[in-house]
């Protein structure tokens, strides 16, 4: 059941899948959280593992960066692999004063500068939104565990370096949270394919104050985030 990127089987994949962007992190996870975790694609270097965590079977496995990046990844495991429920984890930088660096976001919808819906020929604007089912558990599982947790519209920019240093201030004045690169389109790809997705994000640096953690915290840090990932796939 080979795909042009993922040298896989049907059944190789769980039903849900913890999706990094860093291939890095994808093994990070697998090492740390899972427990009998097995290599089951490593096409181009992106890592996918399936385990267990807390008794149930679970994958994970990298997105790469950008929209075109997750739309192939979310598209193929939707489609073509049986895969149920994507759960993004990934970085974030902070839009607001509020929201400081290392805490979490559930981004409820994802506003975009991208072109990625125009494949889809609709007559009007798609507001790509998360799954309800596991926004609902998030925001309850997070609770249960004391995390500070912010839930509501996210940016997915295609551009990490914009031209326009206004751009992020005319977002903010809409109430978007933070900006980062891929939530849109995996939105986007569930909703089309008829599954679930929600994309948790780890605050690493911050647009208003400049602060930022570093490559290495990115790559292995942002535990409470993986955590609380695999907590809600466990109870779906």
């Amino acid at each position: 059941m080979a795909t042009p990127h993922i040298k896989a089987e049907k059944g190789d994949f769980a039903k849900t899948v913890i999706m990094p962007g860093d291939p890095l992190r994808a093994q990070h996870i697998s090492e740390n959280f899972l427990t009998d975790a097995v290599l089951v694609n490593n096409v181009r270097g992106i890592s996918g593992f399936t385990g267990t965590y807390k008794g149930k079977t679970v994958s994970v496995m990298a997105s790469g960066m950008g929209m075109p990046s997750m739309g192939i990844y979310s598209y193929e495991l939707f489609n073509f692999f049986d895969v149920e429920n994507i759960i993004r984890v990934g970085s974030a930088g902070s839009m607001r004063a509020d929201i400081k660096l290392r805490e979490l976001i559930i981004a409820l919808s994802a506003s975009t500068d991208s072109n990625y819906m125009t494949q889809y020929g609709l007559p009007g604007f798609y507001a790509p939104t998360a799954a309800f089912s596991l926004v609902s558990k998030a925001v309850e599982t997070a609770g249960e565990q004391g995390f500070v947790c912010h839930v509501g519209n996210v940016l997915t920019s295609d551009s990490f370096y914009h031209d326009d240093p206004e751009s992020n201030k005319k977002w903010r004045k809409m109430g978007v949270m933070c900006v980062e690169m891929e939530t849109a389109a995996l939105y986007m790809n569930a909703a089309r394919a008829g599954k679930n997705a929600l994309s948790i994000l780890t605050v690493s640096d911050s647009l208003i104050t400049g602060e930022a953690t570093d490559s290495d915290e990115r790559q292995v840090g942002f535990n409470k985030m993986i955590a609380l990932a695999l907590d809600v796939a466990v109870k779906l």
